[in-house]
């Protein structure tokens, strides 16, 4: 007979097959805004010498539950130095994939401590009230067989309070790499195939809190080793006449633009102009030219080259007046050079005063390190990683925007997948603090090696060939049917910019000055304030913090 082990935690602890469950809390009541997501986890383990079939059923007033099974990836390497707060600093299997159900049912594992990661999205037009959610695990044959099955179930009582979340006003871009969907799915570039993949995952995207989209108008001059190439997911059409005059053609853009809005994606951030690392070389730009496409710049053109210039005079004004045409200044951002080096700041200097002289009206931003590309006024909206954010604070950089990657590893929030949930989510809370208008990471969906030297599989390789840490370079897995398939890390993430907005209404409440009070109360040690490297930490605590929020918004709207 089988032995069947179950019980309800939070969506922030992160459960192994060896798992010692008696120290891991329990979960049993939460509380949620109208119009929020609320995610818990109902951990099982089966004792027996064989196996069988998990049948997951879910019921409760609150009718958009959804249930998924967890399941394991493998970390090959975690990459960097870190501090002491991780999980492990060994390599493993860790969880992170939220496999849908099909029919409510999957096979289970045996003698291991595994997860379904429930999700209830609670209606804006819910009533006040507490609302249970039971799950029920019926562990046993196929459905169909004979055998017995043993079941166990668990409540979740969840409160819905008497205020709606409001709107996400945070810009969030995480780089959408379309070219990844064409090679894993081996769909061409622009076929209708091609776009429902963009369509499918566009869907997923905005659903998560991203609001802003990487933009291909040129194939992005992005971790591409020089002299390799990306795929070409080129959006202007461009022709070359035999007197070498440029025309353009901007209905792909146009199918681009119009599939992202219908998602609610309303922010537009258009692919480099410049080489990464410090605006060496041009993008690599195919064109007609006399009936056949040919690449027409590349590795091979200087980015200060009078060809490359001559080239952006003729569509610069007329991609800006495309834009003006639909009244989209406030909403796209144009880039020059991704992370650009000192060592590269005279052909950094000449590429963003070209940029500047076609984009007045348009905001112009660069992820970058250093406050002197700021400071000599080369980057008007610069993007520094959280761990160098300070210096920015101190030049009075208004509106604030930060990124993290895979240098991001001591002491600041990340999402890999050695690191605690706690670190991923907080993010949102700290986000608050520094009062941050936008922020950036790299990787949505990079399924490539590092510098794109040839595809991967994510299931297999969370990594990029031993070049990031886990997780960095996607949050989500390629599902068979051409539709993302969701992570922990992704989910977390977007509970972290849940809380943001729960701290935007508690805001409108009691005041900025008081919500930053609470935050700094929440932060231990001695420390005076809530800063990018000292937060609350550990599971516990972020919980903790959030219900404080919640119990505020409670008693103000009184």
């Amino acid at each position: 007979m089988s032995k069947l082990e179950i019980k309800s935690i939070s969506s922030l602890a992160k459960i192994f097959p060896s798992e010692d469950m008696s120290k891991i809390k329990g979960c049993k009541t939460g509380t949620v805004l109208k119009g929020e997501r609320y995610s818990f986890q109902v951990a099982y383990r089966i004792t027996e010498s064989w196996g069988g079939y998990m049948h997951v059923e879910t019921e409760s007033p609150l009718k958009n539950v959804l249930a998924r099974r967890t399941e394991l990836v493998p970390v090959r390497h975690t990459a960097y130095d870190f501090d002491d707060d991780i999980i492990s600093k060994e390599p493993g299997l860790y969880p992170d994939i939220l496999y849908p159900l099909e029919n409510g049912t999957f096979r289970y594992t045996v003698n291991q401590w595994k997860t379904v990661w429930i999700t209830v999205d609670v209606p804006k037009t819910c009533k006040a009230g507490t609302y249970p959610v039971k799950v029920t695990l019926h562990a046993g044959p196929k459905p169909g067989g004979t055998d017995p099955v043993v079941s166990k179930s668990v409540t979740v009582n969840l409160e819905v309070l008497d205020a709606v979340l409001p709107p996400q006003d945070l810009i969030v871009t995480h780089w959408f790499h379309s070219d990844c969907l064409s090679v894993y799915y081996n769909a061409p570039v622009f076929s209708e195939e091609y776009w429902t993949l963009v369509e499918n995952y566009f869907k997923s995207y905005a659903e998560h809190g991203s609001n802003m989209v990487l933009t291909p108008v040129f194939t992005p001059p992005l971790d591409t080793e020089v002299g390799r190439e990306r795929p070409t997911v080129q959006l202007i059409k461009v022709k070359v006449d035999k007197k070498g005059k440029y025309s353009f053609d901007f209905s792909l853009l146009d199918r681009w633009i119009t599939l992202a809005k219908k998602y609610g994606i309303k922010y537009f951030e258009i692919s480099h102009l410049f080489s990464q690392w410090g605006a060496e070389y041009a993008p690599k730009i195919v064109a007609t030219v006399n009936g056949k496409e040919e690449k027409i710049f590349g590795w091979h053109t200087a980015s200060d080259s009078k060809e490359y210039h001559d080239f952006l005079a003729a569509l610069m004004p007329e991609l800006t007046g495309y834009f003006k045409q639909k009244k989209m200044q406030k909403n796209v951002f144009f880039h020059c050079s991704d992370e650009p080096s000192a060592n590269y700041m005279e052909k950094f200097k000449i590429a963003a005063e070209t940029l500047r002289k076609y984009t007045k009206g348009f905001r112009v931003c660069d992820a970058l390190s250093s406050v002197e590309f700021y400071k000599t006024g080369l980057v008007p909206l610069p993007i520094p990683s959280e761990n160098h954010i300070e210096p920015f604070v101190e030049a009075n950089v208004k509106p604030l925007w930060t990124y993290y990657c895979c240098g991001q590893t001591h002491k600041v929030s990340n999402r890999f997948l050695h690191f605690p949930s706690s670190r991923n989510r907080i993010l949102g809370a700290l986000l608050f603090r520094y009062d941050i208008e936008g922020f950036l990471q790299w990787g949505f969906n990079f399924w490539f090696s590092t510098l794109s030297q040839f595809p991967l599989n994510p299931y297999e390789d969370t990594n990029s060939n031993f070049a990031f840490p886990p997780g960095d370079a996607f949050m989500v897995y390629p599902g068979k049917d051409g539709t993302p398939v969701e992570s922990i890390h992704h989910e977390v993430f977007a509970e972290g910019l849940q809380d943001l907005r729960a701290l935007r209404l508690l805001e409108k409440l009691i005041g900025t000055e008081k919500v930053n009070e609470l935050l700094d109360k929440a932060t231990p040690g001695r420390v005076k304030k809530m800063t990018m490297t000292d937060y609350p930490r550990g599971e516990q605590n972020v919980l903790k913090l959030r219900k404080q929020i919640n119990e505020l918004i409670r008693e103000n709207l009184k």
